[in-house]
């Protein structure tokens, strides 16, 4: 096989092995794998220090607006994020994630991004910054498949 096809079997493979860590963290805490989807959308957003609406998140996460607003009625029931009014304009409504739910996911995602970032510093930075331009490409190729 050549080395190019062995290299996307293997993400393939790990593709699918990281969508069955994700589910099995939405069965152990009674979500579903949008839930799980919006979480981390709504977690990098912080990290971002970006807002998100729920048209954004719905935007983010291929949802309509009855879907959208199911899933944060889900979410806020479940104590996972809060709607709070924008602080730049008051009529806005933005969507927070709550610290429990990042506890939550720190508390089973932390091992494996913590194996995940040793693996990562057995690589010296140039080898880094091409791992990162690999994914980021391969990230691009699938959007652009929308």
């Amino acid at each position: 096989m050549e080395p190019e096809l062995e290299t996307v079997h293997l993400l393939r493979a790990t593709v699918v092995e990281l969508g069955l860590h994700s589910a099995r963290f939405a069965n152990r805490n009674g979500m579903h794998p949008t839930d799980v989807r919006a979480l981390i959308a709504l977690m990098d957003a912080r990290r971002a220090a970006e807002e998100m609406t729920a048209g954004r998140l719905g935007a983010a996460l291929g949802l309509n607006s009855a879907g959208t607003t199911a899933l944060v009625d889900r979410l806020e029931r479940a104590g996972h994020v809060r709607r709070v009014r924008a602080t730049d304009d008051r009529r806005k409504v933005v969507i927070e994630v709550d610290e429990r739910a990042v506890a939550l996911g720190q508390a089973f995602f932390g091992p494996l991004i913590a194996q995940v970032v040793e693996l990562l510093q057995g690589y010296d930075e140039r080898e880094r910054a091409a791992i990162r331009g690999f994914l980021d490409g391969v990230r691009k190729a699938a959007t652009e498949g929308h």
